[in-house]
């Protein structure tokens, strides 16, 4: 592991840009659970219910109680080293991206500002018939729920991707023009088996980018690439950077 780290200081070190793509290990952390493994979001829950358009329609309270539960343990949190260290990493090497899979915004408070939120924001909402849209750092009571646009006053629904919908053309885009142009690729704390996402991963194996694997745990593409560190990510990240 010593070699590794080693490696994967210089490597930083000698890059210009840097493109990181990053999941829900990095904010476990700061006490937001991941959405797989043994304390996952999801095994408590039917993703159907919960994060698809179909499960809103049949009950928007229910979806949005979930929701604005998450929304409370968010605003609870604080980022933590992994989070400061990346935006460190960015004020020294200042065309350093995250693309992020969170939406709970940390990387923003941690003063990270190239950021793409690939799966959106928690905090956003839009209507689901007219264009308005908002972002609210608030929690609601539970008798507000569920929320209606004050336009037109259809549903307002959270502004994230859910299961079975596009992710943002502009994000896809964005995204892959980062990757095919940087010197460094990393990701961290993802269990790389979300797509679109894990095509970033794809993309930058077939570019032949140096790459950098950071989790608690290996995934599918470690060992197809030279340097994988298996520890916490503000750990790992405090040592490299």
């Amino acid at each position: 592991m010593k070699e590794e780290i080693k490696k994967a200081k210089e490597l930083i070190e000698k890059s210009e840009k840097i493109v990181i793509l990053t999941g829900a290990g990095v904010s476990a952390e700061s006490g937001i659970p991941t959405f797989r493994g043994s304390q996952g979001l999801w095994n408590n829950f039917n993703v159907e219910e919960l994060a698809t358009l179909r499960g809103f329609l049949k009950n928007p309270k229910l979806v949005w109680q979930w929701y604005n539960e998450r929304r409370k343990n968010i605003l609870n949190s604080k980022p933590n080293l992994a989070h400061l260290k990346l935006a460190q990493l960015e004020k020294i090497k200042p065309n350093t991206w995250i693309i992020t899979q969170n939406v709970d915004g940390l990387h923003y408070k941690a003063g990270s500002k190239n950021v793409i939120e690939f799966h959106g924001n928690i905090f956003s909402e839009k209507c689901l018939t007219c264009d308005y849209s908002r972002k609210q750092e608030v929690y609601y009571e539970d008798s507000d729920l569920p929320l209606l646009c004050p336009r037109c006053g259809n549903l307002l629904r959270p502004d994230v991707v859910w299961f079975e919908e596009p992710i943002a053309p502009e994000n896809i885009e964005k995204s892959f023009e980062l990757v095919k142009e940087c010197d460094l690729f990393m990701f961290i704390g993802t269990s790389a088996v979300v797509y679109p996402a894990a095509y970033l991963i794809e993309l930058a194996l077939k570019q032949e980018k140096q790459i950098i694997e950071i989790n608690l745990e290996p995934t599918y593409y470690t060992g197809l690439f030279e340097i994988t560190l298996l520890g916490k990510a503000s750990h790992l990240l405090d040592e490299i950077i």
